[in-house]
């Protein structure tokens, strides 16, 4: 039974019948064309498929399946020339894009419609590519989908307004798949919900009970036509608990505002600068050239490398409070909230316990031959000397050779072997990344927020 509130959000969120005609009816078009090529078999999966789609998402999934006798790298090549062939008829713009193959991205009438070769495999079992378990992904849901048609309009919507809704590798959060299984598994939203928020690590939840397999992700969802694979694999625990907040916050007082939350205006330059002197911490950005490849291959290796500069800052005295990354279109950043950002001339440097004798003794020599302000001494039994310190600023750390050699991402250390930026303090803002520096500075989650401007 639905609540006044959920009401409410169905009656903004369902598609308008227009709506739903006009992109049922484009779809039919590209279909029919690709099917009267005698090139491909086309299908029509995701949201719009499965009668699962929000109101003014204008997104189309069109799927070309080819013969799996053909070579991978004939499905690559053909598919491809296929979907470039529909697109350059239908639309107004397209591109190429990469995931686990190529596919084209087109704009027609308006809508964001993804032309994607595949094979037509028998069962998921076969799959030769993970594209190719999309149309069963289809065809399982739309069977049994359709009383709860409503309930995962509310739950997407829900997961959207809480940050949480995608599965990309930015997002981490809850693919348009998995709160359709979830949906299924508990039998509505209201039950998904109840039952959210009691979970826990190590979640798991099996709906044609497979068994096949172990995951290690704090939450499990066993694909119903992939065995192998956990759906809820991109949620991570941090996401995942995110959600179980949300859910906690709505069953004590349902509002709108969970589905509909006010928008959060970012930082002007004057403010973010005030924002910074409020806190007192050092601000810094390493900004550089985006990597010309989707988020899902990039984000990745943002985080790898935000890491890796982060433990240069940390090894070299700088205590890092925060960290974050972001992609823009023309310029990533990796920012760094360090509690300070200069540190003295001097360091200690700890050598081996003088009773390893062999290794004690090279290390004394080594150092009473050098340049030092104090050593070797023992101290609590090791040897320890007290040398000049490489860098005593951190914007000269970041700016040195050194960044290049943390074992950062490889398209990022591309990038940055071109060249790289340190921002430092209020020059860190940039209107691209205002929304996202924002954040960072008044990170809260989302039920806070939601609190935070409810009567």
């Amino acid at each position: 039974m639905r609540n006044e509130v959920e009401e409410r959000v169905l009656a903004r969120i369902r598609p308008m019948p227009g709506e739903e005609e006009e992109i049922i009816g484009v779809a039919e078009e590209i279909i029919d064309a690709i099917n009267r090529s005698g090139r491909a078999e086309a299908m029509l999966v995701g949201s719009v498929a499965r009668g699962t789609w929000v109101r003014g998402d204008r997104d189309l999934d069109i799927f070309m399946l080819h013969d799996p006798a053909l070579p991978r790298e004939y499905l690559e090549k053909e598919g491809l020339t296929l979907a470039r062939d529909v697109a350059k008829k239908f639309g107004e713009s397209w591109r190429e894009k990469y995931a686990e193959h190529p596919y084209i991205n087109a704009t027609i009438r308006g809508l964001d419609v993804d032309l994607v070769p595949c094979y037509k495999v028998a069962s998921g079992a076969e799959i030769r590519s993970a594209v190719d378990r999309t149309p069963f992904h289809t065809r399982y849901i739309r069977e049994r989908i359709r009383p709860f048609a409503d309930d995962v309009l509310l739950l997407k919507q829900f997961t959207k307004a809480g940050g949480v809704y995608g599965s990309d590798q930015m997002t981490e959060g809850f693919a348009g798949y998995l709160c359709e299984l979830l949906v299924l598994h508990f039998g509505g939203f209201t039950p998904l919900v109840t039952a959210a928020a009691r979970w826990k690590p190590g979640l798991s939840i099996d709906i044609e009970h497979h068994a096949v397999r172990e995951f290690s992700e704090p939450m499990i969802v066993v694909d119903p036509v992939d065995p192998k694979r956990n759906v809820a694999a991109s949620v991570s625990i941090t996401q995942m608990f995110s959600f179980v907040e949300l859910c906690r916050g709505y069953l004590e007082m349902p509002s709108e505002t969970f589905f509909f939350p006010p928008r959060r205006e970012a930082l002007d330059r004057e403010d973010f600068a005030a924002e910074l002197a409020r806190r007192g911490t050092k601000l810094y950005a390493v900004s550089f050239a985006t990597p010309p490849f989707i988020p899902d291959v990039v984000v990745p290796q943002l985080r790898r490398s935000l890491e890796g500069v982060r433990a240069l800052l940390e090894r070299s005295g700088f205590v890092v409070n925060r960290a974050e990354e972001a992609m823009g279109e023309e310029r990533c950043i990796l920012v760094f909230e360090l509690f300070c950002d200069e540190m003295p001339g001097i360091v200690r440097h700890f050598g081996p316990p003088v009773w390893s004798r062999e290794n004690a003794a090279k290390f004394a020599a080594k150092w009473r031959g050098e340049e030092m302000f104090a050593g070797p001494y023992i101290e609590d039994g090791r040897y320890v000397v007290e040398i000049a310190r490489k860098y005593t600023q951190a914007a000269d750390l970041l700016r040195s050779p050194e960044v290049l050699g943390v074992g950062l991402g490889k398209h990022v250390k591309k990038a940055m072997d071109n060249e790289w930026q340190v921002l430092e303090g209020p020059a860190c803002w940039d209107k691209e990344f205002a929304a996202f520096l924002t954040a960072f500075l008044r990170k809260e989650t989302a039920l806070t927020g939601i609190l935070r401007v409810s009567p």
